[in-house]
């Protein structure tokens, strides 16, 4: 074309450049939602799968690709593929394990909330069973599903709150068993930490807002797959339901696993030290701490996480064991905040019975041990003698 009109050039000015000849060091933010070709037969390629490459991105993105690139070397899996959040991954691997009328999940009791509420509202409405058990006891646990015959075990490597250990590779065993796929919701130990598919586990799934970003500035979710057979359903998922990650998200999720070490370390080490400064206060009736659990004692703890790490998380149950408690020593912290997150560089509180539990009824969240004066604590990388400080004076003056 010849010379263009004004409207045009602020149109298409600029846009047309060749790409450098020096490759990028870091992965660019490729803030398109489209891809463009020479020609439709360039197109017609793409859209067949003929051509590897991107040509929407609900389909796919090179910036999105870098961060499932990444965690499937990290996880040791097959495929990936990343979400808008860990509900939407957790949906997708449910989904991709063929779930439909009639089929059963059979769950840890311990499990997140929002998982439950997943698994009773979404995959209940077409008929999917959910019945829960104690993957902490293996003889009890393969009693269950020889009994119900489930299409699918999920668990959490480290569960929320209470922060039991999961034998990934015993319960890996019973799924196999009886045929069923084994889902490991490993947020609370990120592939840092614990790598359930090396353990047999067939999907690992992650909030990616959480230890993956680790800077309370983006939200995401990630599945990785054992057998690259499950890529194809788990990217059909994505393209028709539309729970894609952004590209900006995952440019930030992308950076923050390259100090994942880094960062766990250094929290690791920092729960260790809280877990065993809060021990004896004499406002607190229990620590719940990997490191100081059954798991430690009988070498699960160093079979499923790295060692000599116990998770970078403390719960405490304060002896005031009330909600009205919880919230006072809570409303005195000083310098941690005050979250439903978790995984950040700054250290973070949450009240599980009236966050992450809400909507289970309260009878069942005292039946697993989740009481009204348990209080989760996501330790960051600060100075630990000023969080231990705020702590402790919190507990003073409003825990009494």
């Amino acid at each position: 074309m010849g010379q263009t009109g004004f409207w045009t050039q602020l149109v298409h000015a600029g846009e047309k450049l060749a790409p450098p000849a020096g490759r990028p060091v870091a992965t660019p933010i490729y803030a398109t939602s489209a891809f463009a070709y020479d020609s439709m037969e360039e197109v017609d390629r793409v859209l067949g799968g003929e051509t590897p490459d991107y040509i929407y991105t609900r389909y796919g993105n090179p910036t999105v690709a870098a961060l499932e690139e990444a965690m499937r070397t990290l996880e040791a899996g097959a495929a990936a593929c990343a979400y808008a959040s860990g509900m939407a991954a957790l949906h997708a691997a449910l989904f991709t394990c063929g779930l439909g009328p009639g089929s059963t999940v059979l769950a840890s009791r311990d499990l997140y909330g929002a998982s439950f509420a997943l698994l009773s509202k979404i995959f209940g409405s077409v008929g999917v069973k959910t019945v829960t058990a104690d993957f902490n006891d293996l003889d009890a646990l393969r009693v269950s599903a020889h009994a119900v015959k489930p299409a699918v075990l999920l668990a959490e490597t480290l569960s929320n709150p209470l922060l039991k250990v999961c034998d990934i590779a015993g319960c890996s065993a019973i799924a196999r068993e009886v045929g069923a796929r084994f889902i490991v919701d490993n947020t609370f130990a990120s592939p840092f930490l614990c790598q359930p598919l090396v353990l047999g586990a067939d999907f690992t799934v992650h909030s990616a807002t959480k230890y993956l970003g680790g800077h309370a500035d983006a939200m995401g979710g990630i599945v990785v797959a054992r057998d690259g057979r499950d890529g194809a359903s788990l990217l059909s998922v994505k393209k028709l339901v539309g729970g894609m990650l952004g590209v900006w998200d995952a440019h930030l999720i992308l950076r923050g696993v390259k100090t994942l070490a880094l960062r766990l370390e250094k929290q690791c080490g920092h729960a260790r030290r809280l877990a065993d400064h809060l021990g004896t206060h004499r406002r607190i009736a229990r620590v719940h701490y990997p490191g100081l659990s059954t798991a430690a004692a009988s070498g699960l703890l160093g079979r499923v996480l790295r060692a000599p790490h116990a998770g970078a998380l403390v719960s405490i149950e304060l002896k005031k064991n009330t909600r009205e408690a919880a919230f006072r020593f809570m409303n005195a912290l000083q310098l941690c905040v005050r979250l439903t997150s978790l995984g950040d560089v700054f250290t973070g509180v949450s009240h599980s019975a009236s966050s992450s539990h809400r909507e289970v009824p309260r009878a069942d969240r005292a039946a697993i041990g989740i009481t009204e004066g348990l209080v989760r604590i996501a330790v960051g990388i600060e100075d630990m003698a000023d969080v231990e400080a705020d702590i402790d004076q919190a507990l003073e003056a409003g825990a009494g």
